[in-house]
This record gives structure tokens, sequence and C-alpha cells, in this order.
């Protein structure tokens, strides 16, 4: 295209033209280098410029704002073009006009209704020589045209005088091409003209995937995608491939979604179908209803093995092997099914058979066994009993086959000799043990003689020796000093030898026999006193030779010494885990990895909503971890669109939680990090927050109980006290109560760290403080402490006594915050001990310095629980004392009735007083609880709000000014008789604690489990009917997790040998199944109380065996 004219102008409508966008960033508009024919541009002269013309049009809708063209040329440099000096340009200028539709055809051109878009000049010109070579000079050039405000517009090129040719024209526009990104589809998207502004294009989810948190991108000027957030992930069923959700292949499975692969289906188990969700078990496996989807199907174990019985004149004994097969699962029990069959003939099957007699006990019960051997008592003599023993698991029931039994058939007219019950050690030297036991319940004609075999512990059956006797004694000789050895005796008659006895240990004497034992033994003794009930005592053994007594009071100096030292900030804790402060870490994330263990989510099943918490909703459900029975546990998520502060706050709560290991603090089960939404998986707490749970239940506990609650949360306080550890928000609602009515601190969110120095805290940075539950140097200076935590821990015991009244009632703040500078302090709950309020007056000082710490408070609580009778006083006056009598307040006076009541917001119980006859405030002072309920006041709480008014009214009107607990806890000296008993037995003091008959109380006792470091256990031999219960209760003792693993002697007293018909000792040893007890040393004594009969040798062993344990 060559020209000498002026003006090339072309139409370009854009509503109507485009070309196929592809899979470019450019969508063009017109392109010359592709069209064939004729352009049919319009020139300006007509003939000023030469073209060819032809256009392809789309006819398909943009909506573009910037346009850009391209223009390719040549031009001739004006000094190779001879006599045209004077008029030859090396440039030409490109215009553009908008307009919304083609002009009338005719329409004269008007330069001047166009607008200039830029001139443009090349960058190599040819010359007349490079005709010649045919060397061909391309120039390439880019401009804007825009902003495109209409729906179409023209082009036109002008020339002022140049040589030019223009060997194509491209107009194009930029858009972002459509795209898939996480699973979800973007559409082609225009971007904004302003090169500086985004446009935000949400995504839709390919097919089979689902929305985690809403997938968007950003559209740039540039046409390139930005900033992907959000995704999607494939739904149940389906798996990611290529960017798509595929189906899961027959044989795979998955049950949840997410973009994890198909899982191949467990054993025993198949899908047929694509995009399976479950594999259904294979024909004779099954999946019970709480094994998740990802194990494994199985099936009902086979029956027991080498089913055999053992009988004598009181007991048949069962034992059996596992199955061979267990199904492939490990929950298997056992139950015992029994027929009496009459006849001659042994065999069930061929006898006329019925089930047995009801009051055939079996012992320690028939149905769901979980060890191999059971005890059958109370069976009739000369008579068949088949007895069948079946294993099942979790999927028996499920089962359609037939049983799986074993099968034994024991005629009792063929008893066998009886088992030798209690063997006793005499004496010890270092090198010898004399033993002794009853003589077995046969005439002595027909016992032959008696066989002991013993071996080292230590040994464990690898070699033995044994030795006989006649009598029911003997000396074993030629044993190792300070060595333990295990002992069995059996009988030998003209029938044959007896089963072994029990498991028996004892140990020889140390080779220095002037050793000192020093220090304390800690003996936990329980028994079954009239009938059933549990006797829990608990025995402190203290040495009391001159050498020990030294020794305890310079170690209690040393104690002393190291805690004041500690307290003044000098000297922290030894031993004791140091909480880190997750804001330390520069990304959360690290913080949780360290403290806290990963889950994956397909182990977690969220089975309801049960609340909404700071960051999302709030979860029960089960979570199953691979080799471990399901636990309840709550769930926090953190909900899709959150912050990253959310997110870092959210996890900060899990990296503090992370780092606690106590009984009386929320536990930690692990978090989701990995996947959406991020989740903290917690133990799940049955009877909630702690307020709410005692609103419900009003009344109900006894004194003793909401003390072991209050322990409960002064534990868990003093262990974060010991580790540095500021809660700042400890409140009633924020302690969390089991079934077993354990109290434990939760709710992290305002904590922070404290530094060594025991009187170091944070100021405040903003936010809201619990007012009624804050100290007040922290309400006003903003300063946090374990000082002001005991301040709150004060509120959360005024809570607890008040069954969840809510601190200051209906005061304002500010109220508040005036009352607490003014020196009041809220008053004493109806029906609260002296004792328990005069400790909250305690932690409510206006000195932090003058509050107890933690581990004093622990302590105080503890011996009122030793000690109960302490709570029987409880606050009959006025219990709102100042600091000080000079700090006195000034109380609002009242003019009437109305004008009290309207205060405390009790304004409709107005005629109520007034019928009563109740017309002054004086009448009204001397008013107690009773006559509150007499005027018609029914709701407990109101009846509290207005004796605690008129307890301070009292205080107003007869200026009462007492001073407040100024003094020290003091120690509570135990009542001798009530509770407590003290007794010396050689260099022993023994000091009892007896909790007989209250088994209510009894978990308000287990703390002390951990350091007992013996057992007594007395049971009532006379009462028979009891004795399975007493045997169940036992199983229960030592089965405490701070029992069950520890190598402790157990002493057992078989008292009230003197009624007649009482069960000797070893029926005693029979019916609670001593000889399983396997990994503690015991013994058994009969005993009669009236005289002290027995008494003195299970102490005595008592004390060897304490003696062996700490040599």
């Amino acid at each position: 295209m060559y020209s000498s004219g002026r003006y090339c102008v072309f139409l370009f409508l854009l509503e109507s033209i485009l070309s196929d966008p592809g899979t470019t960033n450019q969508v063009v508009l017109l392109d010359t280098t592709t069209v064939l024919g004729e352009l049919d541009w319009k020139t300006y002269p007509v003939n000023g410029w030469d073209a060819i013309t032809e256009m392809d049009e789309q006819n398909r809708p943009i909506h573009t704002f910037q346009v850009y063209v391209e223009l390719r040329f040549t031009l001739r440099d004006c000094n190779s073009i001879p006599w045209v000096s004077g008029t030859c340009k090396e440039t030409f200028n490109l215009f553009y006009l908008q307009t919304d539709e083609p002009l009338p055809s005719g329409t004269r051109f008007r330069p001047a209704d166009y607008a200039k878009v830029d001139t443009i000049a090349a960058d190599e010109s040819f010359t007349q020589t490079d005709l010649g070579d045919r060397v061909l000079r391309l120039n390439t050039e880019v401009r804007e045209v825009g902003p495109v405000t209409q729906n179409g517009f023209y082009l036109a090129f002008q020339d002022v005088g140049a040589c030019i040719a223009l060997v194509s024209v491209k107009v194009f526009y930029k858009r972002c091409p459509s795209t898939l990104r996480n699973l979800a589809a973007f559409p082609d998207t225009v971007p904004h003209m302003d090169s500086s502004s985004l446009v935000e294009v949400r995504g839709a989810c390919v097919e089979n995937a689902e929305e985690r948190d809403t997938p968007k991108l950003y559209c740039g000027a540039d046409g390139d995608w930005l900033v992907p957030l959000g995704r999607c992930v494939c739904s149940i069923g389906h798996e990611e491939n290529d960017g798509y959700c595929l189906a899961c292949k027959p044989g795979f499975f998955k049950a949840y979604a997410g973009n994890t692969k198909c899982a191949k289906c467990p054993a025993h188990s198949s899908s047929h179908d694509q995009a399976a969700t479950i594999c259904h078990c294979d024909k004779g496996f099954y999946r019970a209803l709480k094994d998740p989807s990802t194990m494994a199907c199985t099936r009902p174990p086979s029956a027991p093995r080498n089913l055999v019985s053992l009988i004598n004149d009181t007991a048949l004994f069962l034992q059996w092997m596992p199955p061979s097969d267990t199904g492939g699962r490990k929950d298997i029990t056992y139950n015992i099914l029994c027929q009496r069959c009459d006849g001659s003939d042994t065999d069930s099957s061929a006898s006329q058979c019925e089930p047995c007699e009801p009051d055939l006990r079996f012992i320690p019960r028939p149905l769901g066994l979980t060890g191999t051997s059971v005890a059958i008592l109370d069976f009739a003599m000369h008579a068949n009993y088949t007895f069948h023993v079946e294993a099942v698991n979790g999927v028996s029931g499920l089962a359609v086959t037939a049983r799986s039994l074993a099968n034994v058939t024991v005629n009792t007219h063929q008893a066998g000799p009886a088992l030798v019950g209690v063997v006793r050690k005499e004496w010890a030297s270092q090198n010898s043990i004399a033993l002794s036991w009853s003589e077995v319940e046969l005439p002595p004609s027909d016992i032959v003689d008696y066989e002991v075999k013993y071996f080292e512990k230590e040994q464990e059956q690898l070699s033995y020796s044994s030795t006989r006797t006649k009598s029911p004694k003997v000396v074993v000789a030629g044993l190792r000093p300070s060595t333990v050895y295990v002992f069995h005796v059996r009988a030998r008659t003209a029938a044959g030898y007896t089963a072994y006895s029990p498991n028996f240990e004892f140990a020889t004497a140390a080779e220095d026999p002037d050793i000192a034992d020093q220090g304390q033994v800690l003996v936990v003794v329980t028994a079954s006193v009239g009938g059933f009930s549990l006797l829990v005592i608990l025995t402190l053994f203290l040495l009391i030779t001159g050498r020990c007594q030294g020794y305890i009071k310079a170690r209690m100096k040393s104690q002393e010494k190291r805690r004041t030292r500690f307290h003044s900030g000098h000297v922290p804790f030894s031993g004791i885990k140091t909480y880190v402060d997750p804001d330390t870490y520069e990304d959360p994330t690290q913080a949780v990895e360290e403290f806290a263990k990963e889950i994956d989510p397909s182990y977690i099943c969220i089975e309801r909503v049960i609340g909404a918490g700071e960051f999302g909703e709030v979860c029960s459900g089960r979570l199953h971890l691979p080799g471990r029975m399901d636990i309840a546990v709550a769930i926090k998520t953190l909900k899709g669109g959150y912050m990253e502060q959310q997110r870092r706050d959210f996890l900060r709560e899990a990296s503090i939680m992370g780092q606690f290991n106590n009984p009386n603090i929320i536990r930690l089960e692990g978090v989701v990090t990995k996947s959406r939404p991020i989740m903290i998986v917690v133990e799940y707490m049955e009877n909630g927050a702690l307020d709410s749970f005692l609103r419900t239940r009003d009344g109900q506990f006894t004194v003793l109980q909401l003390v072991g609650m209050l322990r409960g949360i002064a534990v868990g306080m003093t262990y974060l006290s010991e580790m540095g550890y500021v809660h700042r928000d400890l409140a009633a609602r924020n302690i969390l109560v089991d079934a077993n009515l354990v109290c434990k601190v939760c709710d992290f969110g305002m904590s922070r760290v404290l530094e060594d120095d025991s009187e170091a805290a944070y100021t405040a940075t903003g936010g809201k403080i619990p007012v009624r539950w804050t100290a007040p140097e922290a309400i006003s200076y903003g300063k946090f402490s374990s000082a002001s935590d005991v301040w709150s821990y004060g509120i959360v015991m005024w809570e607890v006594m008040s069954y969840g009244e809510r601190p200051y009632w209906e005061m304002s703040n500010q109220d508040v915050i005036l009352s607490m500078e003014e020196a009041y302090r809220l008053p004493a709950p109806m029906g609260c001990p002296v004792t328990l309020h005069q400790l909250m007056l305690h932690c409510w000082q206006k000195e932090p310095s003058q509050r107890p710490h933690f581990n004093d408070v622990l302590s105080f609580l503890d011996k009122l629980i030793i000690n109960p009778s302490s709570l029987l006083t409880l606050v009959n006056e006025v219990q709102s004392f100042p600091d000080s009598p000079e700090e006195m307040p000034d109380y609002p006076l009242f003019i009437s009735i109305g004008d009290w009541l309207d205060s405390i917001k009790m304004s409709q119980y107005k005629n109520n007083f007034l019928a009563a006859g109740y017309t002054t405030l004086d009448s009204i002072s001397t008013m107690s609880i009773d006559d509150i309920r007499r005027i018609g006041v029914c709701l407990i709480g109101h009846q509290r709000r207005i004796i605690s008014s008129i307890q301070s009214l009292r205080l107003q009107l007869h200026h009462i000014q007492q001073s407040g607990f100024q003094a020290q806890v003091q120690d509570i000296v135990p009542t001798i008789g009530f509770s407590i008993e003290k007794f010396k037995s050689s260099s022993l003091s023994f000091t009892v604690f007896d909790m007989s008959g209250q088994g209510r109380y009894r978990n308000l006792w287990e703390h002390y489990y951990k350091e007992g470091q013996a057992i007594i256990y007395v049971i009532d031999s006379a009462d028979k009917l009891r004795m399975v219960v007493a045997k169940e209760e036992l199983d229960t003792l030592i089965n405490h997790p701070d029992i069950k693993h520890r190598r402790i002697p157990i002493l057992f007293f078989a008292n009230k040998m003197d009624v007649r018909d009482a069960l000797s000792s070893v029926k005693v040893s029979q019916l609670l199944c001593l000889e399983n007890i396997k990994d503690k040393p015991w013994h058994i004594c009969a005993t009669n109380a009236l005289t002290g009969e027995g008494l003195q040798e299970g102490v005595d062993w008592l004390q060897d065996q304490i003696k062996t344990m700490r040599t």
C-alpha cells in the first residue's frame, strides 16, 4: 500500500467483530496478513491510497476498554529522493474516532473529528540502493488506542509527505484466558484499563468437586492471572487427576472429601462400582457400628482352646486359652453359659439338660470376661454341669453363623483335694526364709506331703528349686542376700497333686543389718467393712528414730529456704517443665508442630454442633486412632474466610494447650492444619462449663463434693503457676466438667507467659477485661500475675459455693470497680462454711504479695478434705469484711423498704415484706433465710440475693467493723476419732484416714494413690453375700492408673474370724481370685479386730515388704 495522498480510514465495531480468542492473552480484531482480497478502506482524497481489502467478521460481542494497534511498515529515506528536500517527511500520524454505529454512506470525511493517537516514526528507512539490492527494512510499532467507551471506532492513517508502505495492520485487545486452577474453572476475563487495578474473578468447581474455600483469581492488565486464593476439593468417591475429579475405580474407595487419592479397599472388603464411598464386607466378614470405613472387615473368633476345669470342695475353676483365630480383632471377651444335666451320662446332648440354677455365682462374672479364667461358687454336689465358653468380639452380634463354643462337663462329686491358700513368711535372714501356711482342708491322713517350688524373681522361672515337707511349714536355706524369691506350694495326696498356690514373693535380709530407713512411706489402705462398703484409708509411715527425725527436720528447713528464695524471684522450680510463649516463633505453625500432634482428618468423625466459639463452630465427635479405642472429643474449627491474624490466634491456643500435661488441664488430642478446615481436637467434657452445670443442679451436691471440685481447679492452677504461666481469664465459665465431676481448666486465649521473676506481670495493651473476676491491680494498671490469678480463683470459689451465681449480681462494671476500691468484698454464699469464705477473703487481699500461692491454696483444701468437720461451721453472721477498720465503706442509706428492694432489683416482693409486718429497715436486718422463705420468696437465686443484701444492710445499720482475713492459713488439727487414727508398730508410725462407707467421697482421695507405697484391704469374712462386690471393688482399686503399673505390696485382712460361719482366709483368697494378682506381692491374714489376733502378723509382713522395697 503506497500513498501520495493524505488519509486512509477503516472502522471497527466492537459489538460485532471478534476473531477466535485461542488460548493466548491477546484477542485479535484485525490482522491484514490473514485477509485475502481488498480491504475496502476509505481514502481522502479518494485516490490518495492504493489498497486491497476484504474482512472476515465473526459476529461475537466483546467488552473491552483498551485496544492496541500493531503497525508494520517501510519508509524511504528522504535524502535518497532527489528534489523533495523541502516537502519530504519520514513520519505519519495515527488517529481514531469513536462511534456507536457506522457513519452513513457518503458522509464527508472531517479530519477535525478524529483524535490523534501518535506520530509514528521509523526506526530505520531504506534507500535507492536497498531497492536495488532487494533489502527490506521493516519497522514494527505498537500503540494503545483508548480508552474506548463506545460501540466501535475508526482508525485513520495520515501521510504528511512520506514515502511509506503499510505492510500489515493488526488490531487486538488483551484478556486473561480461561483456565483451571485448584480444581476450579475461570472464564475469559478482560482486564481493567488501569494497569494498577485487578479484576477479581470467582471460579466454579469442576464436576465432582466442592468448595473448601471460595476459589478466586485476579486478572492483571497484561492478561495474566495473579494471586490464586481458595480451592476446591474432590467429593467423596472421587480423586484428583490432571486437574479433574475422577471416580474411584472398582476396588477403591474414598469416604471423605479432599484431594487425597482413592484408597484400596481394606482387607476382606470390596467395591464393585465406580465412585465408591465405602467398601462392603465380603461374605462372612463384618464391620462393627463404630468401626471406621478405613478399617478392615473382621469376623467372629473361633472357639476358645484347651478348656480345662479344676474343682475342690468350695470352688470350681475354668481355664482356657484364647482362640486360634481372633477374627482380626483385639476386643475379645468371653461368655460362660451353664447347663445342668441329669443322668449318669456325662454327654449333655444325651441327657436331660436345663439352665443352671440362678444362685450359681461366677467370679468375677459370667459375661463379658476379659481374662481366661472364671471361678464358680455355690454349686450343687453330686451333679453334672456342662459349661460352654464362647469367645466373642465386636462383630459377633452381626454374624449369622453358628456360635463357636468350647465345652466341658464337670461332675461335682469327683472334687479333688483343696488348694493351698495363703503362704506366710515367719522370718527371714540373709540366706534363709521360714514359711508357713494353713493346712489343706482335708483329713491329715489324706495328705502325703507338701512340695515348695521357688526361684529368684529376676530369673522369671528360667530355673527353679524345690523342697518337700510333711508339715505345713518349711525353712528354705541357701538363698542369696537382698534377693526377692517367688514361692509356690502344693499338696500331694493319694489321688495326686493339687494345683500350685498363687505366687508369693518374699525377700531375704540385706547384708548390712544396720541400714536405716529414712523418709516417708505413703500407704493406701482399703477395706470392706459391714458387707461390701470400702474403707479408704491413707496411711503415712514416718520412721521415728532420732536419726530420721533429724533428717526430716533438716530437709524441711532446706525446702522452706528454697521456697523463700523462689518466691523472691531468684531460683526457678527445679525439674518442672517451663512454658514457651508461642509468640516467640515467627510462624505459629512452627509452635504447633513442636507442641501438638497432627491428626489425619479421616480419623475424626464430627457428629453434631454443640456451640460457637470465637473462631468458628465447636462440635462433638469421635476420634479413632489406629490401635486405640474410639474416644469422645470436642472439635474447634476455624471458619472459612479467616484473616491471617485469626489463624495465628487460633493456632496459638493449640500450641499453648499442647504444652500442658495435667489431669486438671484440658487435654489436647491433636490438630488438623494440613487440610481445611483447620481444627483443634480436645477431650470431650460431658457436663460442659462449670457455671451452667452448677446452675442446673442447685443444691444437689454436698459441701465436700464442692470442695473436691475446687481442689481439682487448684491442682490445675498450681501446675500452670509452677510452669510460669498466667491465665488472666480464670472463671467458672472457663472450667469444664467431665462425667466424673473432674474439673479442668481451659480457654487459654487471654493467657500470657510469666517470666522467671515471681513478681513479673504483663500490662494489658487493650481489649476487654472480665472485670468481675479480675484483680484490682490488673484493672487499674493492666498488670497480670499469678497473684491476680489467685484473686480470680477466689471469685471461682464464690461461684462454686453459690451454684453459679453471677458475681456482684446486677451491679455495673463501674460499680464493681468502685466497690473493690472501697474494700467491699463479696459476702459468703448461703450455706458456705466459714473456712472457705475465709480462704476467699485471703485470695482477695488488696496487696498481691499478701495473697496465698496456689500450692498454699491446694494444701489448705487438702486439710479441709482430710478433716470434714472443719466444714460444718457455716457463715451465719456478716462476712463482708473490709481490709481494716479504717477502710469501712459508706453504704447508701435507704429511706424505705421499697427503695431497698428497688436497689437490688427485687421490687416484686414489696407486698410480701409489708404483709408479713416488715415495715422498717431495722426489722429487715434481723431476718434469717427461714424468714425469707416464710414470706414467699421461693427462688433460690432470689433468696441468696436478698439475704446477701441484708447482711450488707446489717453491716451498715450496726456499724460492724471486723478486720479482714490477714493471718496466714493455719494448719487444721484433725479430730482424733472422727476420721483419723494414729498408731505405732516397731519402727513405723501410722496415720490412718478412715473413709469407711463413704463411697461417694472416694474419688477425692485418689490423688494420694500416686505416692502410695502399700495397700491394706480389709474384708468382712462373715458377709458371704457381699464378697462378689468386694472383689469388684478390689479390681477397681488395683486397676487405678496410679496403682496398676506399680509393684506395691497388698496386705489383706480377713476380719471377723470370731463370727460363726465366717469364711476362712483360704476361701476368701479364692473368692477374691488373689492368685490372679501376679505383678504385686500380697499376703492375707485371718484377723479378729476385737482381740487383735492376726493384726501384728500382717503389719510385720508389710514392714518387711516396705524395707525390701527401700533397700
